[in-house]
């Protein structure tokens, strides 16, 4: 991550809900298939608890969660309507040039990514952009997943539990 000051400002609370209702289909670009990786866990999520058809790019690995890798974006049979990036930050300017040659309509780049030259050219280029956020908690989040704070409460109830 950039340790330049950060001045551009992503979309809201609701923007970025319907960026995610309105898209069927998510690439996770730099998707391992190492259970202790970000991009596993966010994959294991999208697989079982969402609509989306889940692509996975990794031009190493072969498969993920029994679903093929491809190369790159470039290889994918559709194009993407989010590219959700796990790369570092030197690598995002040609993520970005893929996602534009794909024909993607949003680039996300996950917790602790930031790139403001990445997000400028993006939006030029007619994407829509969302920086350090995970899709996985945002989708949790705004489809009632996530307590306010982030985390499972393991709670179903619109009432707060009482500990006696």
């Amino acid at each position: 991550m950039s340790t330049a000051e950060r001045t551009w400002s992503g979309p809201s609370a609701p923007e970025r809900l319907a960026l995610l209702r309105q898209a069927t289909s998510i690439a996770i670009v730099g998707a391992s298939d190492k259970p202790s990786r970000a991009s596993y866990f966010v994959a294991t999520y999208l697989l079982s608890s969402t609509r989306y058809k889940v692509y996975f790019v990794n031009p190493v690995v072969k498969e993920i969660l029994g679903q093929p890798t491809y190369a790159s974006l470039a290889d994918l049979p559709e194009s993407p309507d989010i590219v959700d990036v796990f790369r570092k930050h030197d690598d995002l300017p040609g993520v970005l040039d893929e996602a534009v040659a794909a024909g993607a309509k949003t680039l996300w780049l996950q917790l602790g990514s930031w790139h403001e030259g990445v997000a400028a050219d993006a939006e030029a280029a007619g994407l829509n952009v969302v920086m350090d956020r995970c899709v996985k908690i945002e989708h949790a989040r705004f489809h009632g997943g996530l307590h306010l704070a982030g985390f499972d409460t393991g709670v179903i109830s619109s009432k707060r539990q009482v500990l006696s």
